[in-house]
């Protein structure tokens, strides 16, 4: 066996870089919070101050809760202050009896909140939150001055043949 052909060499340790890393803790703590009726709903909404004028409008995704927004909310104050509702059943919004957990549903409790806040917003989504801010500005244009998503939850309807290798998803294309 030619022992110089399997000769290992040690393994050292070489950084990727020798910069300081970024600090992993927030840029603030969770911004205070206050139960609020919106509807039927009795929401958990985290309040951001910032300057008089357009206010924000943060909705978070599957999972999540307002704290979700903490700094990027720091990051806007100096341009806009704004609210992060808990969905219901998320955080702590606890769903009414019967809540229809669709993206339909929480829709509908998002665009009575911001009525509540005083449209139109800039209005700010990510993952699932973006799908629900998505039907809000979809169907109540006037409520949003501008729409930010982040990573949406938004399905492709894009024809593909990969997607069509099970019969019944040509149904998803009719109208």
């Amino acid at each position: 066996m030619n022992t110089a052909a399997t000769a290992r060499t040690p393994l050292t340790h070489v950084p990727l870089s020798t910069r300081e890393l970024p600090s992993l803790e927030p840029l603030k703590p969770p911004w205070p919070a206050a139960f609020e009726e919106v509807g039927t709903a009795r929401l958990h909404v985290r309040r951001t101050p910032g300057p008089d004028g357009t206010p924000a409008v943060y909705v978070h995704g599957l999972g999540g809760s307002s704290t979700n927004w903490t700094d990027l909310a720091a990051l806007l104050a100096p341009v806009a202050g704004g609210t992060a509702p808990d969905l219901p059943g998320f955080g702590y919004s606890e769903p009414e009896a019967g809540f229809d957990f669709t993206l339909d549903a929480h829709a509908d409790v998002v665009a009575t909140h911001i009525e509540a806040v005083g449209a139109p917003v800039h209005l700010f989504g990510n993952s699932m939150g973006g799908a629900i801010a998505l039907l809000v500005a979809a169907r109540r244009p006037e409520l949003v001055k501008t729409l930010t998503l982040i990573s949406p939850a938004v399905p492709d309807r894009r024809p593909d043949v990969r997607r069509l290798s099970d019969p019944r998803m040509a149904l998803a294309y009719l109208p």
